[in-house]
């Protein structure tokens, strides 16, 4: 057993192994570079030795044979010539390196019983020159060979082997030295091969898993980690390589940017394990619903889709939105049915859209315009939405002016109680008259300012202004001014709001700061931390546009609220429409239960008036009392109020 075992041991060690794909690899790269060489040691040491010999020894022996090993070197040289540019596969190189180790032994006996029949022929000078020839010419196939270790080996057993018991077997003292000498050499180049190879081995192994942990590491860095779809790193290298990919072809390419609608609420009312685990749900019907696309989750709820091949556009936005409806469907979940929907912005490539950076804001503006005007659609970018970025551009451009201020004005319109007509308080609305533009609407200019980031810049020279007025109006009249949800989002920015109250002179308590419910998809701690600190300075804080956002039911016990106002769009018409009746009932008893005043905005006429007076609400604004006021028209209407109330007490008296 242990004999079959040692000779099971030799016959794989003298053996090519094929258990190792990569390194049989890296055998076959490292040994095309090398081969080479070692044919022309040959060639030159053969014709060097046929060279010493050719007036001792017969032609055939010093010129057919070397001429035959040439012949036979430099086919095998043009071999591997030819294939030092080749990456063969594992199958091809083990085949290449198993031929290769029966040539080695092939050429090493030819050469070697060509080297014996030398020996007979000349004197001693030439035979010393073919001892040294076989000593050299070993030495350089064993260090041409370490790569095949077992080529290397067989070479140098057949070689030396026959070199010294030939040489040991002649008994001439000098030739037994010499092979003593080249068996204790070759014994100890050996050993450095065989410890060359195996490191040859470990560095071919570690390179293997080195290159497996840096594809795994390039695989996370680059797929998100719940979803498991590619993230935005993978997303814009993509896009950036099909985007080449389309412009060398000449064909065209549509990106798609999706945001879920009401996907905040689920997080607020069944916390975040259930909105990873819709997220994760929205993932798989996305990536199921795709063919030739691919799908990518850019953060959060954001997801977008890249399609190298794409229809025409009416097919491409109706494809879209059968992908919208799929991920409409309801999601069955262990706490509960959720229903999301998700809208979507497309832009095409070429079409409005050349490069990468193009492409993706397009789609982001068209998606922003699903958002307002198509919520669970899909939006195609197009020449009308050029046309608005272009605008919108100029608007950016002409707010970061330095005389904007001068262009900027507010006018008040007036928030009346009704229990008694008189005003409570003005709510301060921005107006911007431009030199190039003319009059421009503020729920445009607002909008534009929000997306561009540049709201700040607004607020604080109308809140300067807006307050500077109220400091002539009295006591009992309070001032509301609107604050963006970017006002709120650092502290740096409400420090800077608290300091132009508190310079202005305006007693705080007499200033209400409105706030929407938009605020709340933002960094909510900050906000919460921001209104409170305006909240400490004695302002009271309201929440606009209530009821028509998706979190206010969770989102308003957690901040210090002091009033909130129902949106316009819960009033019109509300005599004549149950739904909105009950709405606005609703609301108003909320607000008493929670000790919060409410103010009911855009009542425009004497039937929505008698049927809010019915409902018991108190504060109202509105077209019905006074549409907004310039500055100078604000002490008069409260000098007409008070006149009015006068007359009206005296007739009752």
């Amino acid at each position: 057993m242990t004999i079959l075992t040692a000779l099971q041991k030799l016959r794989d060690f003298m053996s090519v192994r094929s258990d190792n794909p990569d390194l049989l690899k890296a055998q076959h790269q490292a040994f095309t570079r090398q081969m080479p060489m070692m044919y022309f040691i040959l060639l030159s040491s053969t014709w060097a030795l046929a060279a010493t010999h050719i007036r001792f020894a017969p032609l055939w022996l010093t010129v057919g044979v070397p001429a035959l090993f040439t012949l036979g070197c430099t086919l095998r040289i043009a071999f591997w010539w030819r294939t030092r540019g080749i990456e063969p596969s594992a199958g091809v190189a083990h085949a290449i390196l198993r031929r290769t180790n029966r040539l080695a032994g092939g050429i090493a006996i030819a050469f070697t019983i060509w080297s014996f029949l030398l020996v007979p022929y000349g004197d001693a000078y030439t035979r010393s020159h073919v001892a040294f020839y076989m000593a050299i010419t070993v030495i350089s196939c064993i260090f041409c060979l370490m790569y095949v270790r077992s080529a290397a080996f067989m070479v140098t057993v057949i070689v030396n082997g026959a070199f010294i018991a030939f040489f040991l077997a002649s008994r001439q003292p000098t030739f037994v030295a010499i092979a003593i000498n080249m068996l204790l050499v070759c014994t100890g180049m050996m050993s450095i091969l065989l410890t060359n190879y195996r490191n040859f081995e470990n560095m071919v192994i570690s390179q293997k898993r080195t290159e497996a942990l840096s594809n795994e590491n390039l695989l996370l860095a680059n797929r998100d980690s719940l979803t498991e779809l590619p993230n935005r790193r993978a997303f814009f290298a993509h896009l950036e390589a099909e985007l080449e990919k389309a412009k060398a072809n000449g064909t065209r390419l549509a990106l798609g940017v999706i945001d879920l609608d009401g996907f905040k609420p689920v997080n607020d009312l069944y916390g975040h394990s259930v909105g990873d685990r819709l997220l994760i749900n929205v993932s798989k019907r996305l990536s199921e619903s795709l063919k030739a696309s691919k799908a990518f989750r850019l953060g959060g709820d954001e997801f977008a889709i890249i399609a190298p091949v794409i229809p025409d556009d009416a097919q491409l936005v109706a494809n879209a939105n059968a992908i919208s409806e799929r991920l409409r469907a309801p999601y069955h979940m262990a706490e509960g049915t959720v229903h999301v929907s998700a809208s979507m912005g497309i832009a095409v490539f070429p079409h409005l859209a050349s490069t990468l950076e193009e492409l993706f804001d397009r789609a982001d503006y068209a998606l922003y315009h699903a958002k307002r005007t198509r919520r669970g659609d899909a939006v195609l970018f197009d020449a009308e939405h050029e046309k608005q970025i272009n605008i919108e551009a100029r608007i950016v451009h002409l707010l970061k002016q330095t005389e904007i201020e001068k262009e900027l004005s507010v006018v008040f319109q007036p928030v009346v109680d009704i229990r008694d007509g008189t005003t409570a308080c003005f709510e301060a609305l921005a107006r911007w008259s431009s030199p190039v533009l003319g009059q421009v609407p503020p729920s445009q200019f607002f909008a534009i300012a929000e997306r561009a980031g540049i709201v700040s810049s607004l607020t604080r020279p109308l809140l300067k202004r807006a307050l500077a007025s109220a400091s002539q109006w009295p006591p009992s009249v309070r001032l509301s001014f609107n604050l963006s949800a970017q006002d709120l989002n650092a502290c740096e920015g409400v420090l800077s709001l608290i300091g132009i109250i508190e310079n202005s002179g305006f007693d705080a308590r007499r200033l209400d700061l409105e706030i929407t419910e938009t605020a709340f998809a933002h960094d909510f701690k900050q906000v919460k931390q921001s209104v409170e600190m305006l909240r400490r300075l004695g302002c009271g804080i309201s929440l606009d546009d209530f009821g028509t956002g998706y979190s206010s039911l969770t989102r308003l016990h957690a901040l210090p609220l002091t009033k909130i106002k129902i949106d316009r769009s819960f009033v019109t018409d509300l005599h004549e429409k149950p739904a909105s009746y009950k709405i606005v009932k609703s609301l108003l008893a909320l607000s008493r239960d929670m000790e919060l005043e409410c103010v009911v905005e855009g009542v425009e006429t004497p039937a929505e008036l008698a049927t809010l007076e019915s409902l018991g609400a108190t504060l109202v604004q509105g077209y019905i009392f006074a549409p907004p006021l310039k500055e100078r028209d604000v002490v008069e209407f409260l000098s007409v109020q008070a006149a009015t109330q006068g007359s009206l007490t005296q007739t009752g008296q």
